[in-house]
């Protein structure tokens, strides 16, 4: 059995081990809903985690039942498997940590927000530290939070938010202004500014308020102050998706210029007049923790990064 741990282990890649996580608060609450809260995440960005691990097994793991979940025999099997391998890896850091020679920080990110600075810094933080692994995760500004507070991430590179901050501190990285994202073809295409009055009169793509409720509030309290009602046509996961909205007609979608890199060829972005004010971006950190050299370092090669853009 200690041969099926190991050979699990090698299969699946860093990220996987904090979905096995997940999984075993799944298995023992038998609950997503208590799990979710145990896990310090909403109920679909656990789920979201659940379905990436059944995709990356390629085996239903649970049956989901209206008020309760069952595992499956795949499950079960894994279950025993995921314990065994997650002993195994708290116990392999732990020798590591106690030889006092590994570096290692685990940083969130959102691809809309980060993407360029973090490549620019990252490089310049390993070049100074060329033993030092950085593991970066994709995650929503909700898994990024969840992540610090459980000390599953040592940064986070988001929105910053003051909201119940639990030990969380913050370093402002850069600012951003707010752009509305419109298909080639849309009739306002060829303007370079966009009103709130003809965005309100746009079917509107935004961010999913569980998993990003920062975005959600700034762009809901700016509506409210235009005295103007948005036509929400969808919520979306992440900049692709959104992305992918807008550059099939389906309607707009609004986004800060740190989106620029990662737009798609049949996209326009136009400038918001009277938009909300700037967006912060910060990378957030544990208090305790603001004495880490490695940590302090990065940081500030991510400053450096982000003031050669601006």
């Amino acid at each position: 059995m200690i041969l099926a741990s190991a050979i699990l282990f090698v299969m699946l890649p860093d990220m996987e081990l904090r979905q096995l996580r997940y999984f075993v608060t799944v298995a023992e609450e038998g609950n997503i809903s208590r799990a979710a809260q145990k896990s310090f995440l909403t109920q679909p960005a656990l789920s979201r985690q659940i379905k990436a691990l059944e995709e990356a097994i390629g085996q239903r793991l649970l049956d989901r039942q209206a008020h309760s979940i069952r595992l499956t025999p795949t499950g079960q099997t894994l279950l025993q498997e995921a314990r065994k391998l997650l002993r195994h890896a708290e116990l392999a850091v732990e020798r590591v940590r106690a030889k006092g020679d590994c570096i290692r920080l685990r940083l969130g990110y959102a691809p809309s927000l980060a993407t360029d600075i973090l490549s620019v810094a990252v490089e310049a933080f390993t070049h100074k530290h060329p033993t030092a692994r950085v593991e970066m995760f994709d995650l929503s500004t909700n898994e990024m939070r969840a992540g610090l507070e459980n000390c599953e991430l040592d940064l986070a590179i988001c929105i910053e938010t003051k909201r119940d901050a639990k030990g969380i501190k913050w370093k402002p990285l850069l600012r951003a202004p707010w752009y509305v994202a419109v298909n080639e073809h849309h009739p306002l295409s060829n303007r370079t500014r966009i009103t709130p009055i003809e965005v309100a009169r746009e079917p509107l793509f935004v961010f999913c308020q569980r998993d990003y409720p920062e975005y959600w509030s700034i762009i809901a309290r700016w509506l409210r102050q235009h005295r103007q009602r948005p036509k929400i046509a969808g919520e979306s996961d992440g900049i692709h998706s959104l992305f992918a909205a807008v550059e099939s007609g389906l309607g707009v979608g609004i986004v800060t210029a740190r989106s620029a890199s990662l737009i798609p060829r049949r996209v326009r972005l136009l400038k918001l007049s009277n938009g909300p004010n700037q967006l912060c971006i910060a990378a957030g950190f544990r208090t305790e923790r603001a004495t880490d050299k490695p940590l302090r370092v990065l940081i500030e090669e991510l400053r450096l990064a982000a003031n050669n853009i601006t």
